[in-house]
């Protein structure tokens, strides 16, 4: 197969090397790793049938991930026999689908530190008098990697570290741009309060983006119950709210958007299988912030007046992301 096949290499966080194959002559897929096949599929138009795919499951996440990635318009592999994974759709006649939007809900090697349950539900009461489920202790590190091929590049997060970014996020808050839109500039001792006081607060997760290990952007994930958005909609137990900052300008473009922001999503869409909800509310002002997330599928559904801005809100629901899943 490979003296007529087109050939090309497909990185994994877990360190591994994906081989795949296209097939000049005949619709045919496959996907080698260390020699050993994983996957081959015969693909005709918008159907995918599976010919032969390894039984270990996650050996299989990674090969369909690849499979994916390299067939845009497929929705879905059909297994007509052998081994069918617990997370496939059964079907009549012994077939499984294994449907991209199911299989970019799994973990798997995106999420490095992995909750195997979630967190139990405990409702507390906090200072402010709001009821929300107890929140689970942060985590610290780096919490998502992802090899973006629109962008050649791994897109990855990581937890602020005070120390070490202190200095950065300084620059980045104090930069003309940035202050127009954040309001935050200030000192380094007023900028170290600032990520003290986020340290210690439960509902909020201080993040930090890479592209190709290089610290780029700075991101705040909130649960959006206990945040001040909470009583401007109908805000549930475990939607999610983010913050975004680039600060590095051979960063930005619409391009690494795209590859940044799916990936920030991604990784709080994994981090609870139970939040159904993303938020966002940049100033109604900020048309390309708005049109930024329009593009990966937030919805604007109202305008509404915070003390210190006009904000728009802008929704993204599990469904619409992962319906068709714009991953890479």
């Amino acid at each position: 197969m490979r003296g007529n096949a087109r050939h090309t290499i497909m990185l994994l966080p877990n360190g591994q090397q994906l081989d795949v194959f296209d097939q000049e002559l005949a619709p045919q897929w496959r996907c080698q790793c260390n020699d050993q096949d994983w996957l081959t599929v015969v693909v005709e138009d918008t159907a995918a049938r599976v010919q032969q795919s390894t039984d270990d499951p996650a050996q299989l996440c990674r090969a369909a991930w690849a499979f994916f990635v390299s067939h845009a318009e497929v929705n879905a592999l059909q297994f007509e026999s052998g081994f069918h994974a617990a997370f496939m759709v059964h079907r009549e006649n012994q077939t499984a689908w294994l449907e991209r939007d199911m299989l970019w809900q799994l973990p798997g090697d995106w999420l490095r530190q992995g909750n195997p349950l979630p967190y139990p539900v405990t409702m507390i009461m906090d200072e402010s008098g709001r009821r929300h489920p107890r929140r689970r202790c942060k985590p610290v590190g780096e919490v998502y990697r992802r090899f973006d091929t629109g962008i050649q590049a791994w897109v990855s997060l990581r937890t602020l570290d005070i120390e070490q970014d202190l200095h950065r996020f300084m620059r980045w808050q104090n930069s003309e741009r940035v202050a127009a839109f954040w309001e935050q500039s200030g000192t380094l001792d007023e900028h170290r309060a600032y990520l003290e006081r986020q340290a210690k607060e439960p509902r909020v997760l201080n993040l930090i983006g890479c592209i190709d290990d290089e610290p780029f952007a700075y991101f705040e994930a909130y649960w959006a119950k206990e945040d001040r958005i909470g009583p401007y909609y109908d805000a549930q137990d475990f939607d999610r709210g983010i913050h975004m900052l680039v600060g590095e300008d051979h960063h930005r473009g619409p391009h690494k958007v795209k590859a940044w922001l799916n990936a920030l999503c991604h990784y709080l869409f994994l981090d609870d299988c139970r939040t159904t909800r993303i938020v966002s509310e940049p100033r109604s002002d900020n048309d390309k912030m708005i049109q930024h997330l329009q593009a990966r599928r937030f919805a604007k559904p109202k305008e509404f007046d915070f003390p210190h801005k006009r904000a728009a809100l802008m929704v993204l629901h599990r469904d619409a992301f992962f319906e068709r899943c714009e991953l890479s």
